[in-house]
């Protein structure tokens, strides 16, 4: 390297390619000794014939479980050059805290293996190469975070000798996209940051699908009002441990409320003890004169249609005191609320959870007021809104899944137990829309409230084929849609993408062939690195 391209490098500069810092040092050191270089380039050359700076060159190489990118010195003969290596964890992307890192050069000869313990920074491994003789040699990196040791072919290059410095002969593939243009550098430091993600680029197959609105709700019959059916007093059910609750889980039969039916105001608790005891008097002394007339008939001493008339009475006189009695129990339990009447209990008509609670503890109801509303569960019916020609393809080709979309964790296929139940057979005036009712799973396997409202795609039998990527992968450049692709460890690529057809997470384009690298997460920030830069020094900093 010549004393203006130190210079040009300490300045964070390089013509034709993205910037690139000198492994080992820091911007600072190199201003410090700026002047040095200069000044030594002027005044006179150097003495020694062996002394020479080479020009740093690097090469990106991915395994299963590691990507890796170092910079390097150029290769000669017993001449030591340093490797600033990064070490990225592809599970998330992070940087590699701790481990070794080789480099291994393997020629006729053998390996050579050179060898660092431990990062300078997290995922920053300094690692010395002194190869021992000249000649082309096959490059690997074997990476060990602990769990397990990679080896990672990095394609070939050439040891010069002590006067002729060399570097790569056959570098890893990365193939270029079609548009061309300027690489835009995006550091290992900027995408350590978090939020991004590489992957290769590869043919996959998108099943058939619509897309509509869809709305839950409950099926049919599988919402029920539950209400009072007398005018009473509502307390909580028998045994009961709590009142009703919205969400409570409750099982078919369960009684859910207790109504005590309500006396008239105007009669005092004085009136009906009164009345009741007059009643407990009258029908003791009915059935003891039942009793005498049966028998008195054994004598026959009496007729039989004497005896059959006692015991009518007494009968009636047994019913009248059981209501004497329950009106009794009402009327303390609605004005002094210190008794415990069995009362009437709603029940659930099926099993299901409570959706809603319209009354109190001790609330006065009349009959046919609404307590409660109880909806199933178990199974959720999806109405999808969808123009008429895709209802028609949905029912030609039959139903496959469903894709909602949900605006917080992302797109949820529902797949399985899904089932086609209807398809409405008019038009909404309003919409220009025919509504298409499917069953799927209980709402805790949609992820959905009932009443929720999401956008949707109802998939058919039969596939689309093609390139295949993330959704997270595409990025609105000005209307147009672009991905970025990776050339290098820190050098990437923008280019178009056509929109074939789109599925939850998951969109088909045109513009990509497979075996290329694409960025899955973090083209936004790519784009928003590359409008920002404007010719100022984009070295690492270390």
């Amino acid at each position: 390297m010549k004393w203006s391209e130190a210079a040009a490098a300490a300045a964070g500069q390089k013509a034709g390619a993205p910037t690139r810092g000198v492994p080992g040092r820091s911007l600072k050191a190199l201003f410090a000794v700026l002047p040095v270089l200069l000044l030594g380039c002027v005044s006179a050359p150097p003495t020694d014939e062996h002394d020479h700076v080479h020009e740093t060159w690097s090469v990106t190489a991915l395994g299963e479980r590691f990507e890796v990118f170092p910079e390097i010195d150029a290769l000669a003969e017993g001449h030591t050059a340093m490797v600033h290596t990064h070490v990225t964890r592809l599970d998330d992307f992070s940087p590699l805290a701790q481990g070794t890192v080789e480099i291994v050069l393997v020629d006729g000869s053998g390996e050579q293996v050179f060898r660092a313990d431990q990062p300078v920074a997290p995922g920053i491994f300094d690692v010395e190469v002194t190869p021992p003789r000249a000649g082309e040699a096959d490059l690997f990196f074997r990476i060990d975070d602990g769990t397990g040791i990679e080896e990672i072919p990095a394609g070939r290059v050439r040891v010069g000798t002590a006067d002729h410095a060399e570097d790569l002969v056959r570098p890893p593939s990365f193939p270029a996209g079609s548009d061309g243009g300027e690489p835009v550098a995006f550091l290992k430091e900027q995408q350590w940051q978090g939020g991004f993600e590489t992957v290769w680029v590869k043919e996959g197959r998108l099943a058939l699908s619509v897309a509509g609105v869809a709305s839950f709700r409950p099926p049919a019959g599988g919402e029920s009002t539950i209400t009072a059916q007398v005018d009473g007093v509502v307390q909580p059910p028998a045994g009961a441990r709590s009142w009703p609750f919205v969400g409570r889980r409750v099982e078919r039969n369960d009684p859910l409320f207790r109504v005590v039916p309500l006396v008239a105001p105007e009669r005092s608790l004085a009136t009906l003890e009164g009345e009741l005891e007059a009643l407990a008097t009258e029908l003791e002394s009915a059935r003891s004169r039942s009793s005498r007339l049966g028998e008195l008939l054994a004598l026959e001493a009496v007729s039989d249609r004497e005896v059959e008339d006692a015991g009518v009475r007494a009968r009636m006189l047994e019913a009248r005191h059981r209501a004497a009695e329950r009106d009794l129990e009402s009327a303390r339990a609605s004005r002094e609320g210190g008794a415990d009447s069995a009362g009437i209990s709603p029940r659930a008509p099926f099993s299901g959870r409570i959706a809603a609670v319209t009354t109190t503890p001790g609330a006065t109801v009349a009959a046919g007021d609404a307590l409660a509303r109880l909806v199933r569960t178990d199974v959720v019916w999806i109405e999808v809104a969808l123009p008429p020609q895709d209802a028609r393809r949905l029912m030609d080709a039959g139903l496959r899944g469903l894709v909602l979309d949900d605006p917080e964790s992302g797109p949820v296929r529902v797949e399985g137990d899904l089932s086609l139940v209807s398809v409405s057979p008019e038009l909404s005036p309003r919409t220009g829309t025919v509504t298409v009712l499917l069953e799927a799973p209980g709402i805790a396997g949609t992820g959905f409230a009932l009443g929720s409202t999401v956008a949707a795609q109802v998939l058919m039998a039969g596939d689309e084929s093609g390139i295949v990527v993330p959704a997270s992968a595409l990025v609105d450049d000005g209307g147009v849609p672009v991905v970025f692709l990776q050339l290098g460890g820190e050098d990437f690529q923008r280019q178009t993408v056509t929109v074939l057809g789109r599925q939850g997470d998951r969109v088909l384009v045109a513009g990509l062939v497979p075996g290329q690298r694409l960025v899955a997460r973090g083209g936004d920030a790519i784009r928003r690195s590359s409008l920002m830069a404007s010719g100022e020094a984009h070295g690492h900093v270390h």
